[in-house]
């Protein structure tokens, strides 16, 4: 079998995550959102390959090519598919592992932060309040050229309040955490769903935090953990939180990087 590039092991981690079934409360092959569908996922992942084989190649920094993907996939409207996921995955394309990822992230510089800031701008990505640095607010770039942030520097702030931002600044721990729980459930897209309940399971979904409030991260971080445990079923989980609107985003984009470190260690997607 020939081996994958970086950028196309990094697409494939993308149409993995989104076609496995049921992941409680996300677009699946089973599952639409009204503005958002099945096919934008896909779109995205297909769209993404220029900024991912550029990411590959070295060509740009970070936040550039965290921009690139995100004008490359923004051109139908299915809004903010992939923005956390193209955060995780262009480091780790450029250093192709999480310890070469880590070492990206340490050359950050402030053009990267005020091209991150521009990606930002061009998505539809939720946020829980304004903050001194707030990506809508002109004034912001001004701010981060004048305090000399780089964008390891704009993560760091953003990641008390964002699990994906945690990645860049723990190592990329949940991400790991993912993969090893890919290796341990075996092949296939079944494997894909229980690692996605292992890590709904361990920690409150920040997307829900800042779509729903802290008490139903909670709460379905809990009834994951039940799912897990025996004490609830998983399609009536999935079921209600598609209709109370609760999609776990951020585990997903962290998912997609799990995929993309276990793929690169010999996980198998098709057996």
């Amino acid at each position: 079998m020939r081996t994958l590039t970086r950028a196309e092991r990094a697409q494939l981690a993308m149409v993995l995550e989104v076609s496995a079934y049921p992941k409680p409360g996300n677009v699946d092959r089973c599952h639409d959102y009204p503005n958002t569908r099945l096919e934008h996922f896909l779109a995205s992942s297909i769209l993404a390959r220029p900024a991912l084989e550029a990411a590959e190649r070295g060509e740009g920094g970070v936040g550039t090519l965290i921009h690139r993907a995100v004008e490359c996939t923004s051109g139908y409207s299915g809004g903010n598919t992939h923005f956390g996921a193209f955060i995780l995955l262009i480091p780790l394309v450029m250093g192709d592992s999480i310890d070469g990822a880590s070492k990206v992230i340490a050359t950050t510089t402030v053009d990267d932060a005020v091209e991150f800031y521009h990606a930002f701008g061009k998505t539809e990505v939720r946020v829980i309040e304004k903050h001194e640095l707030d990506v809508h607010d002109p004034d912001s770039i001004a701010a981060l050229r004048s305090r000399g942030m780089n964008l390891y520097d704009v993560l760091l702030y953003s990641a008390p309040r964002d699990m994906v931002a945690r990645e860049w600044i723990n190592g990329f721990q949940m991400t790991r955490r993912g993969a090893d729980l890919l290796h341990a459930a075996g092949c296939g897209r079944d494997a894909i769903v229980e690692a996605f309940l292992g890590l709904l399971a361990l920690e409150p979904d920040t997307f829900i935090f800042k779509k729903h409030g802290p008490d139903t991260a909670w709460r379905t971080m809990e009834k994951a953990r039940e799912v897990r445990e025996g004490l609830r079923d998983l399609q009536a989980f999935d079921q209600e939180c598609i209709d109370k609107g609760i999609n776990p985003g951020s585990i997903a984009d962290i998912i997609i990087a799990s995929l993309y470190i276990a793929l690169g260690e010999g996980w198998q997607w098709d057996c």
